[in-house]
């Protein structure tokens, strides 16, 4: 009985003993993996960090600068996290091939973030706008931010941030109101049937020209445009600066009315003649 109690007595001690050794082991490689996936992170950061002010050196557009940096920054982050993995002792090769094999699994079921990815790229390289860029595409009209790896982040006017994946983008009709230099401010303005036409012209031309925004060339056009039912409408087209296109045509649309008002020309509401016949 005394030689059982003591066998037992030692097969646990050895347990005990086997058990805080590998505790002690693995917590040292554990927390040698941590420096590894903590260093390495920093290093990846150091390097895109370094990418990204030669590109910059390089003047590259700033589209190009984020989305090749978040490229860089994840692509190094994979082999860190397998380098802090194999350190742990997990077998890396095995693990290498499961995620290839699940990769495939993953990749038929996220086939709306590789073509998120594929429209990224098209956007680097087509460059349809720029960051700062005023656009509106996929319904949505703001400021562009930043181009990442899978979505355009825009801010609006009203300063919402708003997160549009690349390939609704790349799938709608884009417009960049910041593509050119100058930008066409277009206006109807409606005057009454009995005002005298040229009296108006020469109005809103007196307004044109004491506005230095607007270009002298192309040459702003005031013509009559439709007779309606109501009143006789004035095209103006004028060309600005994109940067004054709200500006002018606020401004000039505020001069009009104060201008008409001290010139006695009016503005004719819609209106409609009722006839009435007294058939007693």
């Amino acid at each position: 009985m005394n030689d059982v109690t003591e066998l037992t007595s030692v097969d646990w001690n050895a347990l005990l003993e086997m058990v805080k050794t590998s505790g002690v082991d693995f917590g040292l490689k554990l927390i040698v993996a941590l420096i590894i996936f903590y260093v390495g992170r920093l290093v990846a950061r150091m390097l895109v960090n370094g990418i990204q002010r030669i590109m910059q050196a390089q003047e590259v557009d700033k589209i190009l600068e984020t989305f090749v940096g978040n490229l860089v920054y994840w692509t190094l982050m994979v082999f860190v996290i397998i380098a802090a993995i194999n350190h742990i002792g997990i077998e890396t090769t095995s693990l290498i091939a499961v995620m290839g094999a699940a990769g495939l699994a993953v990749g038929l079921a996220l086939q709306g973030s590789l073509s998120n990815f594929a429209a990224g790229v098209l956007i680097v390289v087509f460059r349809p706008y720029r960051v700062g860029d005023f656009v509106e595409a996929a319904g949505i009209s703001g400021v562009v931010e930043q181009v990442q790896i899978l979505t355009t982040i825009l801010k609006t006017g009203d300063n919402k941030q708003i997160i549009v994946p690349n390939n609704q983008i790349i799938g709608s009709i884009i417009t960049n109101y910041s593509a050119n230099d100058t930008r066409r401010v277009d206006m109807t303005i409606g005057v009454s049937y009995d005002d005298d036409l040229d009296k108006v012209r020469a109005t809103i031309q007196a307004l044109i020209d004491a506005d230095p925004r607007i270009h002298k060339d192309p040459e702003p056009a005031i013509v009559v445009s439709a007779l309606s039912d109501s009143s006789v409408n004035f095209t103006v087209r004028t060309w600005v600066n994109t940067g004054d296109y709200w500006g002018v045509k606020f401004d000039l649309t505020e001069a009009v009315k104060k201008r008409f008002d001290q010139e006695g020309i009016s503005f004719p509401f819609p209106q409609q003649d009722v006839h009435l016949y007294n058939k007693s």
